[in-house]
């Protein structure tokens, strides 16, 4: 992603144009002044949008940071469907790639992840997630239907072993992320999978 100010197009009227303008505004405070930095009247100021209108819709800080991140992490999934649990997978971890190396993309991801915990703050890191996984999820339930991976694979352990070592790379051990890093990731997560070690026992 490259200039987060900037509101992308999207369908819909004025509504539309009005959330696209309050979330893309609140993406951009959050990229340059992380989540403790970001205010309401800095939203209204930089969107165009009207506190009252911000308030009316959001209910404040907390509804529009969280809305922005749901919606910045649907936008930057690009969940592929080549028909092949391999590659489907290592186009996915580049994708990751792609929005951890970008300067953007970063600098959000690591305001979400790195703000000090609060409820507010996990709320806001367990919405990325959820987002991530309900859209990645169909990659591993089709592997499944079509043999690739045992019956029972939890769909969800490996979308989150796929990604994590990325996310590990990047805010614990500040690693530069490579492409090699990401298809490794998505090789030992296959190899994984088809051994069985994400099947959910049987009852």
């Amino acid at each position: 992603m490259t200039g987060v100010a900037a509101a992308r197009p999207r369908p819909g009227g004025r509504t539309a144009r009005v959330r696209a303008a309050a979330l893309d505004a609140t993406v951009a405070e959050l990229v340059e002044h992380g989540y403790a930095g970001l205010t309401v009247d800095a939203v209204a100021a930089r969107s165009g949008v009207g506190r009252a209108t911000l308030y009316r819709r959001w209910g404040g800080r907390e509804g529009l940071v969280l809305d922005a991140v749901e919606s910045f992490a649907a936008q930057h999934a690009d969940v592929p469907d080549t028909g092949e649990f391999d590659r489907d997978l290592r186009m996915w971890t580049r994708t990751i790639l792609r929005m951890l190396t970008d300067r953007d993309s970063v600098a959000l991801v690591r305001a979400v992840f790195g703000a000090p915990d609060s409820p507010a703050v996990v709320r806001l890191r367990h919405g990325f997630w959820r987002t991530r996984l309900a859209l990645a999820r169909p990659l591993a339930e089709r592997a499944e239907q079509r043999g690739d991976v045992p019956p029972g694979t939890d769909a969800e352990e490996v979308i989150r072993h796929a990604g994590a070592p990325l996310y590990y790379r990047l805010l614990v051990l500040a690693e530069p992320l490579t492409v090699e890093a990401a298809d490794l990731a998505a090789a030992v997560t296959v190899a994984a999978a088809r051994a069985g070690v994400f099947a959910l026992p049987r009852p």
